[in-house]
């Protein structure tokens, strides 16, 4: 109950934030009238770019597969050197409020718009969908309420929140809810290494075992691999037999549980291996990837691909260097966003170790995402830990409400400008049609981890969004017929491949691993396409091109001294 009061009191609170940042114009509505400072717009951009997948999954991937996983953090980080690099301040310096109209300048072609804002719009809610999956199952494990209520909590303050001021309106509670969310990390995390070294009871070296007597409840029917024997009090269906509550010995091998089943390990007992993970030979614990099951180095290529390029065309991100008020402005903001990120990132890691030493049933249950949510009562009884439970619980809400804000900004621009003809009133329905999706997508989700949705949303955006961007910026023998081949090319089959997955599609080898993680063939198809289309209609350069490459490349202040 007390969590659910701070979670009420946070979403109030930045409501409060909200109510004082009115748009006056389009330009208030989209860019923030061009107006925010590096170190403000920089902390907006990490509030939203620390999404659920960053605040719970990625302790939960380490607690499951161990420190290999961090170079998924890496990528992100090194993403946004590339996008400091290549695109921050051209981008800005084009003028544009949205992707959608940066396609629309550079190219002067409708039919290119369109397919971009299509490509907004498709990244936009496959990043929605892990929102509302972190949401769910948060409220779920702190007050015991159906999933469905976290979807319907995340979407009610994104709408009291995005709808009375667009980009405006969320620039000051992004940054406000990066900082609440650093603090939730830092504090716990702190506090957590030092009981543990304080009591060292818990052996790190060790491969994952119970630390005590524990209760584990199956989520879901597994075959699981005891690698020693172990004395478990059983409830429910085991091996095909039911029992109810008396002790067996398990011998070293495969057994089966039924969904439901309660299995009771003794303390010192390892954590047997579950087909939630796989498995693999030699003495590591699980693959150094949560997808491709079966070719596990080609779907990790693929993704590390899909995060670094993705981060380049993610549209939420992206048309926040549009607020800075120049290129300059927006090279400096993209450089406090690494060091930002990188403190953060500092923190999962520590929590995924600690939650092999006192959470390990969760690589049981499957429900790994949970791990930060509770360890604080499995380190601390008592207040301590509810206390720490609250904090926890109010940032990851803040990771769920700022990330979904700026998606929903960055879609509802994109809908409006090329359906409802832009404006306060378009943008307010097109906020709502950004949500309605995904919530409606949401029961449907067969993806485990809301991690893997990510990496979805992120191979679609390197596919389509990055070829476009990088030629658009570098390149100016670019076409309209090349740029919307391009897209179109490697948008489809990176979105195709994720709505395959979302329903429930094969796991299983090569289709399965390029269904999970596509960016290792979309990417490259992207690129090419879009070269050799236009190669082939050198023809249809458009007549601006050189004025707008000049634009971009060239500081302000010398195009304001040449224009006319």
């Amino acid at each position: 109950m007390i969590t659910v009061l701070a979670l009420a009191l946070l979403i109030a609170s930045l409501v409060g934030v909200t109510a004082r940042s009115r748009p006056a114009h389009a330009s208030d509505l989209y860019a923030a009238s061009r107006e925010v400072s590096p170190w403000w717009n920089a902390s907006a951009i990490s509030g939203e770019y620390i999404t659920a997948s960053a605040f719970l999954g990625m302790a939960g991937l380490v607690l499951a597969y161990g420190a290999d996983m961090l170079w998924l953090p890496i990528g992100a980080a090194a993403g946004h050197v590339v996008l400091l690099a290549l695109v921050t301040a051209p981008l800005r310096r084009s003028g544009a409020y949205t992707l959608s109209d940066f396609a629309g300048w550079r190219l002067g072609s409708r039919n290119v718009r369109r397919a971009v804002s299509a490509c907004v719009v498709t990244i936009g809610w496959f990043y929605l969908l892990p929102q509302f999956q972190g949401a769910g199952v948060t409220l779920s494990v702190i007050s015991g309420l159906p999933v469905w209520t976290g979807w319907v909590v995340v979407v009610l303050a994104v709408a009291v929140l995005v709808i009375p001021g667009g980009m405006r309106s969320i620039t000051g509670v992004q940054a406000v809810q990066f900082w609440l969310k650093l603090i939730a990390v830092v504090i716990p995390g702190l506090i957590f290494l030092a009981v543990w070294r304080l009591h060292n009871d818990a052996d790190a070296a060790r491969p994952p075992y119970f630390h005590r007597t524990t209760t584990v409840r199956a989520g879901a029917s597994a075959a699981i691999q005891m690698a020693a024997p172990a004395v478990v009090a059983v409830r429910g269906v085991l091996d095909g037999r039911r029992h109810r509550g008396e002790r067996i010995r398990l011998g070293a091998g495969v057994h089966r549980v039924r969904a439901g089943a309660r299995l009771r390990f003794p303390a010192g007992a390892a954590v047997p291996h579950t087909s939630h993970l796989t498995l693999l030979r030699g003495d590591r614990w699980a693959t150094p990837f949560a997808g491709g099951r079966g070719h596990p180095l080609a779907a990790a290529y693929s993704m590390l691909l899909g995060i670094l390029l993705g981060t380049m065309g993610l549209p939420h991100l992206v048309v926040r260097f549009y607020t800075n008020a120049c290129g300059r402005a927006a090279r400096r903001t993209a450089s406090i966003v690494v060091l930002m990120l990188a403190i953060f990132y500092l923190f999962p890691a520590l929590f995924g170790t600690l939650g092999r030493l006192y959470t390990p049933e969760l690589l049981m249950t499957g429900e790994t995402d949970a791990t930060l949510l509770v360890l604080p009562h499995r380190i601390l009884p008592g207040i301590p830990g509810d206390l720490l439970t609250v904090l926890v619980a109010t940032g990851a809400f803040a990771a769920f409400t700022s990330t979904s804000c700026g998606v929903v900004v960055a879609v509802s621009g994109s809908i409006s400008q090329c359906l409802l003809g832009g404006g306060l009133s378009g943008f307010r329905l097109s906020a709502l049609i950004a949500m309605a999706v995904p919530l409606c997508l949401a029961p449907w989700a067969c993806t485990p981890q809301p991690i893997a949705l990510m990496t979805l949303a992120f191979a679609v955006s390197a596919s389509s969004l990055c070829p476009l961007l990088v030629l658009g910026i570098w390149w100016w023998r670019l076409t309209p017929a090349g740029a919307g081949a391009g897209v179109v090319a490697g948008a489809a089959p990176a979105a195709v491949a994720g709505l395959v997955q979302i329903l429930g599609g094969p796991r299983t080898g090569w289709l399965g691993m390029l269904l999970e993680q596509p960016a290792i063939v979309t990417v490259p198809l992207g690129f090419t396409v879009m070269i050799v289309v236009s190669l082939l209609t050198p023809g249809r350069v458009p007549s601006g091109t050189g004025r707008a490459m000049a634009r971009m490349h060239l500081p302000e202040e010398l195009v304001l001294e040449r224009s006319p």
